[in-house]
């Protein structure tokens, strides 16, 4: 019987090499956008052809997807078990990330344009950022639900919209930073924004948008008196619990 074959190892120096392209890659993606970005110019970044890109990732769109993994992979680096953690310190760990973001301006620049893009049709990335997005909303979700029983508190409905909310602030506060760097303070924003979630999850109050009389509204209210938003197909979004109308 023959020995099985071993999957060669990547060498250091090609490891290297494909980190090189992988950088030129998020800058060029970043500052034009995927379908403006031409692999001849990043590879002219890395002193390479275009036939060199794609012996390294075989086409466009897989270098593409390794863009975004290796984002992805860079804020976690420094984290045990290379993972966000749970609990209170999620919600640490995102205020962090915001500082830090304000001082790597291409990296958020180069999330922004490609998050953004990824909503057209046919899109390489789509995808990817639909299970990020699907994996975030959980892991906040369940951080919050870590919270809760840290804390002696019952897990409210709004867990799920908080979770939304969440990515929501920091995606569009780093838009509206990088649009206008000199009256948008990143880190600070994001603090105030996810402090006030994290407190509004833990200790809710009644909300200074609806009187004593409720919500003027025809359509059935949620557990929390705002309006159910359901599809017009009738399915609820997640952590929806409509109660009878008033």
């Amino acid at each position: 019987m023959s020995a099985p074959r071993k999957t060669p190892k990547s060498r250091p120096a090609t490891l290297e090499r494909r980190r090189d392209i992988l950088r030129a890659a998020l800058d060029t993606f970043g500052a034009k956008g995927y379908n403006k970005a031409p692999l001849s110019e990043i590879a002219e970044q890395v002193d390479m052809t275009h036939a060199g890109i794609l012996h390294h990732f075989g086409t466009k769109d897989q270098l593409l997807l390794e863009v975004l993994r290796y984002r992805d992979e860079s804020d976690v680096e420094d984290l045990e078990g290379h993972h966000i953690p749970t609990g209170i310190d999620l919600f640490r760990h995102l205020v962090k990330t915001a500082f830090q973001n304000a001082e790597r301006a291409g990296i958020v620049q180069a999330y922004a344009v490609l998050s953004a893009e990824s909503v057209t049709d046919a899109h390489p990335a789509r995808e990817f950022f639909e299970t990020r997005y699907r994996t975030l909303r959980s892991e906040a979700v369940d951080a919050f639900e870590g919270l809760c029983a840290e804390r002696g508190v019952a897990v409210p409905a709004t867990v799920h919209p908080a979770s939304a909310a969440l990515l929501a602030v920091m995606a569009g506060l780093q838009i509206q930073w990088l649009l206008d760097p000199t009256r948008v303070d990143l880190g600070e924003a994001s603090e105030f924004a996810i402090d006030a979630i994290v407190a509004a999850v833990l200790a809710p109050r009644p909300s200074p948008l609806v009187d004593d009389a409720g919500p003027r509204t025809s359509v059935p209210l949620c557990a929390g008196r705002r309006p159910c938003r359901r599809s017009e197909r009738g399915a609820r979004i997640e952590g929806c619990r409509p109660t009878p109308r008033r």
